[in-house]
């Protein structure tokens, strides 16, 4: 049953819908009315009679069926009337109608007719005029209620298509970060490799043997949308071995993996990009070099724990600020987790940088 406003029809169904005529809400509020209308007019009777019930119910019937019809029929109206208004009226009209057929076929046989006794026709006069004014207004109540019951269907309806929409973006914008940080990372890699060739290092050929084999496993990891921490720390380890064949006097590195944070899943590339930074920006461009400790630890609640410490250049190197790929890595955080990771940076004494990484696993 669809509720309209006085400017719209209703909607047709393609076909005559039987069963919403008595539909279990419709007819529980018709109980609860009939029920009440013949305790209150049973108080006019002077002894009870089975005959008050059968005739409010049965009208009561009837109302819900003339409700049901003209919701459905006829399939189209004038532009003038509206299908709520013939609802009403016709809940109203069938009232006198159907308490008149009551009161005539239950005349007994000789007996005058129910208008030419004062007693009857009073009570003829009374079922009409009450049922007259109680129909019309739980019609409308129905109405109005149907309405505001669509009102919110449609306002769900498009709550769940605005939050599908915005995680489809979301998802966009995950896998349109994670794309640029992988070129972005390919041609760091690249060009480390170029400055061994350039150097003329003999150990040229090793350490692209090394690179072709890191490459070989790190790249299809690449694709996915979220790593284990286990594949990042070991790509980690790829990569801080393979840097450290390029800077073997000025690199030394260490990792400290706590219990149980192999299987947590994370975004790739994550700690790679901490350790990358740290590479790139704060032990590479220092002539003493120094040192990169990879802390991993699981804390209380499922929360995870990232810390990269390097005793590198500190924050001079990135201008005291993010730099570009770990404002990036904060960006693809905020857009995995929300606000529940965090991405702090932290000058280190007498030199260097502590990134902090701290984010609770995903649901699946």
């Amino acid at each position: 049953m669809s509720p309209t406003t006085p400017f719209e029809a209703a909607p047709l169904s393609p076909a005559f819908n039987w069963r919403a005529l008595f539909g279990w809400r419709r007819v529980r509020t018709v109980i609860i009315i009939c029920t009440l209308l013949t305790l209150l007019l049973n108080l006019t009777y002077a002894s009870f009679s089975f005959r008050l019930p059968m005739r409010v119910f049965g009208t009561g019937l009837v109302v819900l069926l003339a409700f049901g019809l003209t919701e459905q029929w006829p399939r189209r109206l004038p532009e003038w009337l509206a299908r709520w208004a013939l609802q009403v009226v016709a809940v109203g009209l069938v009232v006198p109608v159907t308490v008149f057929l009551f009161y005539k076929l239950g005349t007994d046989a000789g007996a005058p007719d129910f208008w030419k006794e004062e007693k009857r026709l009073f009570g003829f006069m009374l079922m009409s005029l009450s049922g007259m004014l109680v129909a019309p207004w739980t019609a409308l109540t129905a109405l109005l209620r149907q309405r505001e019951a669509k009102v919110e269907k449609q306002a769900n309806d498009f709550e769940l298509e605005r939050s599908e929409l915005a995680r489809q973006a979301l998802d966009a914008r995950m896998r349109l970060l994670t794309a640029q940080a992988q070129p972005h990372f390919l041609f760091n890699t690249l060009a480390n490799v170029q400055a061994l060739v350039e150097a003329g290092s003999p150990r040229a050929p090793q350490l692209l043997q090394s690179l072709t084999d890191y490459l070989r496993a790190a790249v299809p990891r690449l694709d996915g949308s979220a790593n284990t921490l286990g594949q990042e720390l070991e790509l980690v380890r790829a990569y801080l071995e393979l840097m450290q064949m390029r800077m073997p006097d000025r690199l030394a590195f260490a990792l400290h993996i706590g219990a149980g944070v192999h299987l947590l899943r994370c975004p790739p590339m994550t700690l790679l990009t901490l350790v990358e930074n740290a590479v790139q920006h704060g032990i590479d461009p220092s002539e003493e070099g120094g040192r990169i400790d990879v802390h991993a630890e699981r804390q209380e609640g499922g929360r995870c724990r990232l810390r990269v410490v390097d005793t590198g250049l500190g924050l001079q190197a990135t201008g005291g600020g993010l730099g570009t790929g770990l404002a990036a890595l904060r960006e693809r955080l905020l857009w995995a987790y929300g606000g529940s990771a965090s991405l702090e940076l932290r000058e280190v004494a007498p030199h260097g940088v502590e990134v902090t990484i701290e984010f609770s696993e995903p649901k699946p």
